[in-house]
Formats: C-alpha cells, sequence, structure tokens
C-alpha cells in the first residue's frame, strides 16, 4: 500500500496565509512545473501543490533533464511544484529564498551543512541534494499579479552517480527514516510562508540566512564564460558578487553557470 501524502495536514496547515490550496499528488507526469504552467496559459490560476511520484521529464535549470528515482516501488525522490499567484515588488533573489526556506526545513540547526550553491541548488559536501526551478506566467485576464510556479526536486533515497562529474548526495545517507511524503510534509508550509514573505518584502529577509549557507562565499569559482574570481557572497538583492582581477563582477542572470574553481592539488 502506497504511503500516505498528508494531502489534509498541508492542505490544512497552509489554510491561514493561502486559503484554498489544491493538494493533488499524481503516479506519474512529464513535469509537474510544465503541468502547472500549461494550466497557468489556460487561465487557470489557484493555488495548487501538484506532487508526482515519477516525473518522466522533469526539467531543471538551463533546460537540463531532472530525473526521478524509484526505490522498491516508492518514490527515492521527491519531486513537486508550488504554484500560486504573486506580485513581489522585485522578483530578483526568489529562488535563493526558496533554497533557504528548503534547506532550513530540512536541517534547521544547519548541523548537518546542507548548504545552499547560487542560484537555486542544495548541496551537501558539495554534492547535489536538489534543485529549484522558478518560472513565471503572464495572467489572461490582465492582472498584476503574475502566476508563479516554484518547481523542487529533492533526492530521498540513493541516486545513481552514471554521466554525473560528482556523485549527488541523498537525504536518507543522515535521515535512514526519511520518505517523501514525509518531506514534503515538513518543507511546504514554512515554504508558502516565505514566499508570501518575500511576495511582501523581497530578498532583503532572507539574504543574512542565505549567506550562512552560502557553500561559494570566499571560495574561487569559474563563470561559464571562463571568467575566474573569488566569490564575495550576495548582495541585497540576490545577485552574485565574485571578485576578478578586473573588480568585482555582478552576476544577475540565472543562465550563467557557476562552479567551483578546480582544485590544483
Amino acid at each position: 500500500m502506497a504511503a500516505p501524502w498528508f494531502e489534509d495536514d498541508i492542505a490544512a496547515a497552509v489554510a491561514p496565509l493561502l486559503p484554498g490550496l489544491a493538494v493533488e499528488v499524481v503516479d506519474e507526469i512529464d513535469s509537474t512545473s510544465s503541468e502547472l504552467m500549461r494550466r497557468a496559459r489556460e487561465g487557470r490560476a489557484q493555488p495548487v501543490l501538484l506532487v508526482a511520484r515519477r516525473q518522466t521529464a522533469g526539467r531543471g535549470r538551463m533546460g537540463r533533464a531532472w530525473q526521478s528515482a524509484q526505490d522498491a516501488g516508492e518514490p527515492a525522490s521527491l519531486t513537486f511544484s508550488l504554484g500560486l499567484p504573486l506580485m513581489p515588488r522585485d522578483w530578483s533573489g526568489l529562488s535563493l529564498a526558496v533554497g533557504v526556506s528548503v534547506a532550513e526545513s530540512l536541517d534547521p540547526s544547519n548541523q548537518l551543512r546542507v548548504a545552499l550553491k547560487w542560484p537555486n541548488d542544495l548541496w551537501v559536501e558539495d554534492r547535489k541534494l536538489g534543485g529549484i526551478l522558478i518560472e513565471t506566467a503572464l495572467p489572461q485576464d490582465g492582472a498584476a499579479e503574475r502566476y508563479l510556479v516554484i518547481g523542487i526536486g529533492i533526492n530521498i533515497g540513493a541516486r545513481e552517480a552514471t554521466g554525473m562529474s560528482t556523485p549527488p548526495a541523498w537525504l536518507a545517507q543522515w535521515r535512514p527514516d526519511a520518505s517523501a511524503p514525509q518531506v514534503l510534509r515538513e518543507i511546504v508550509p514554512p515554504l508558502v510562508a516565505h514566499v508570501l514573505l518575500f511576495g511582501e518584502r523581497g530578498f532583503v529577509p532572507f539574504a543574512e540566512r542565505f549567506a550562512a549557507r552560502d557553500t561559494l562565499s570566499g571560495r574561487e569559482v569559474q563563470l561559464s564564460d571562463g571568467t575566474t574570481g573569488r566569490c564575495a557572497g550576495v548582495g541585497w538583492g540576490g545577485e552574485l558578487l565574485v571578485q576578478t582581477p578586473t573588480g568585482v563582477k555582478t552576476i544577475t542572470s540565472a543562465e550563467v553557470s557557476v562552479r567551483p574553481a578546480p582544485s590544483n592539488g
């Protein structure tokens, strides 16, 4: 028998902040984010949490594929998307704020060192634990609010490292009893609260919390255009600051790939 996904518990927990949230769990779908974006383009802009036991065409940043995994019939990955209308003054730093929320839910005391890699990855010991994809759709009715879709994928059980330059991390390595439904219930209520806080105040309330988990800060990094430098953290708008030989370079585009520079040792 499949494990319960706590749909009613989650809806009740977020009701004071986001009344009417529909919680849907499907066995298989191409991509939860793609489905919510399709709905938004059709004019369906209600708050929805869409969870998939299996994704066949999950998407990451810059068009990369993100595959969910199964373990003995149960999801070895947690894949879900949260869709809701939002109208922040500035969208800058939203993926970082979402990362802060998820990392704090998984590792409240920061003892396990769930770190954040700008702009949208969860890392443990320089291995990817999960990722975040932010998308928005314009409303059809001319409303000022956009429809925000936050896609999140987290490795719960063991993942294959075939074809990956760095083996992934997974939650069960330090929480052996962790399950996708249980982690969903932990993550979603604070995530909703934090997204609404971002809508009101932007990235500022999250800046220092991100800095506490910033895995790139102080490290030599290499950008996708070949530029190298030392990461100097992020600014108050969520922009990445890189100290290069010609000065500080400010990175705001999520289409720029950043990775720690290779070691010479």
